[in-house]
This record gives structure tokens, sequence and C-alpha cells, in this order.
């Protein structure tokens, strides 16, 4: 049994007898003293692929469900499914664009690194690596003077991703970012 607070988007649960993977998890964290942290879910079933949302306090108890996990890569994408192989028996595995949800932006063409979830040897879903190296595409020029310090602003990666990272980053950099997180790590 897994705490609600655990569930992150790519893993997989049972909720009243269904399977579930996890989409989306939006964490609400309410004003008054002693009120729980709320997590907000989007899941999609595993067998009829409908959209499901719960809401769950952070001590909330979901089933967990027994799956396999095989290394993937990313081969391609036509647009609307994505092409997944099998590193050990170079099977090949299809997810459509609404299956993987948030983790699209993260997926180029021949990633490696990604984790697949086979329920009676079926895919249903992936896990993305904790970190991935991208190149910015646009941000704000260097700031004279700028160093290693706290100071931030906004840049756009690829796979269209927003994220913040330290003033001395420029354009055309390649830089590592946790895809949990959405948070810069450091240069490639």
């Amino acid at each position: 049994m897994a705490r609600a607070a655990e569930l992150k988007p790519g893993k997989i649960c049972e909720i009243n007898g269904k399977q579930y993977f996890v989409k989306s998890v939006e964490v609400k964290s309410p004003s008054a003293r002693g009120a729980a942290t709320l997590y907000k879910f989007v899941f999609n079933e595993i067998l009829t692929k409908q959209k499901y949302e719960e809401t769950f306090k952070g001590d909330d108890i979901v089933g967990d469900v027994d799956y396999m996990t095989r290394s993937l890569q990313c081969l391609f994408s036509d647009g609307e499914q994505f092409t997944f192989m099998d590193i050990e028996d170079y099977s090949q595995y299809i997810l459509n664009h609404d299956e993987l949800g948030e983790q699209v932006s993260w997926l180029q063409d021949g990633m490696e690194g990604i984790m697949g979830m086979f329920i009676n040897e079926v895919l249903v879903g992936i896990q993305l690596p904790n970190t991935v190296t991208r190149k910015v595409l646009d941000t704000a020029p260097r700031m004279k003077g700028a160093t290693a310090t706290k100071s931030a602003k906004p840049a756009k990666i690829e796979g269209g991703i927003s994220i913040n990272v330290p003033d001395y980053v420029e354009n055309e950099e390649m830089i590592k970012v946790n895809t949990q997180t959405y948070e810069f790590i450091s240069r490639a």
C-alpha cells in the first residue's frame, strides 16, 4: 500500500478495485493551520483509458499494482503516437499522446533511460529518467556581473517546457533538468 503523497506522474495504483495510471498531480497546501495538504490527481484507467480525477489527503492509502518494468528507448513520434523499443529484445510498443500526458514534453527521438511499465505483457505507461539534458532555446540575455547565485530568469527549453534558470545561463547552452520538479540542476 502506498500513501497518496508518494504518487508521482507515471506511477500505477489501484483505487476501488480498478488500476490507474497517474497522469498528473497538483499539490494544494491549505492556509489554515492543521489542515491537510491535498493532492489532486488526474488518472487514466488502464483497461478503458478513461480519464478519472480524484483528490486525496497526503496520508490517504491507495493500493499497489503488480507490474513489470523494462528498459525502453523512444524511437520516434508521428505526432499522435510514440513508438518505444525494448532495449533487450527489440520489441516495439506504441503509446498515444493522451496516454502519456505531461510526459510528452520530455520525450525526444532516440531518448534512452525510459522505464516501461507492463501489466500482462502490455505497455501501460512509462517512467522518465530523473534528469535529462536539454538545450536552452530562449532566455533573457546574460546580466552583467551575474554569478552562480540564487537569482533566476525564465527560459524555454527543448520540448516547449518553461523553467527557471540562473542568470548566467545563455541561449543554445545544454543544461540538466529534473523531469519531476522541472528544476535546473546544472550545465551539461
